[in-house]
């Protein structure tokens, strides 16, 4: 079994109409061997196992071979203009499987940090923390650090 530090939480940064089969293209477009999420929670809040946590996944570079990446449908709406934007869309079922989840894990991996992939931005201007100005991307549109540390305090 691998060692589990890190529990990432992803968006898909696609619309909330994708399924598994969009996601397996997408993954299978970019060349990847595998997917970018261990789980991911549809719309209407159904969870797919994408990949055994056994295996690695291609969720945030320079960190899979410790991690768990999980992702919600979603992350993205499009503006008046027509253009994409970032958003935390998730719906009320997607916000209960997530933390059903997450509870799951954290209780097999009672060690590992529950991070929002931008968490692992740089602090570029060193004040200790990330600022938004300092993410690479804004995934998983919400912090969840704070949404989830109710979660991390249970060991």
């Amino acid at each position: 079994m691998r060692t589990i530090k890190r529990i990432f939480i992803h968006c898909t940064a696609s619309p909330q109409t994708w399924g598994v089969k969009e996601l397996q293209a997408e993954f299978k477009a970019k060349g990847w061997k595998n997917p970018g999420y261990h789980y991911v929670i549809t719309k209407d809040g159904t969870r797919h196992q994408m990949l055994a946590i056994e295996n690695v996944s291609n969720g945030v570079q320079g960190y899979n071979s410790t991690a768990i990446n999980i992702a919600y449908v979603g992350g993205v709406v499009k503006t008046a203009k027509g253009e994409w934007q970032a958003a935390d869309n998730r719906t009320k079922e997607q916000k209960d499987e997530l933390r059903t989840l997450l509870k799951v894990l954290h209780a097999k991996f009672p060690n590992a940090i529950i991070l929002g992939h931008r968490d692992i931005s740089p602090d570029t201007n060193h004040n200790g923390k990330v600022d938004p100005s300092e993410w690479i991307k804004a995934c998983p549109c919400f912090d969840a650090k704070v949404e989830y540390a109710d979660i991390q305090k249970l060991k």
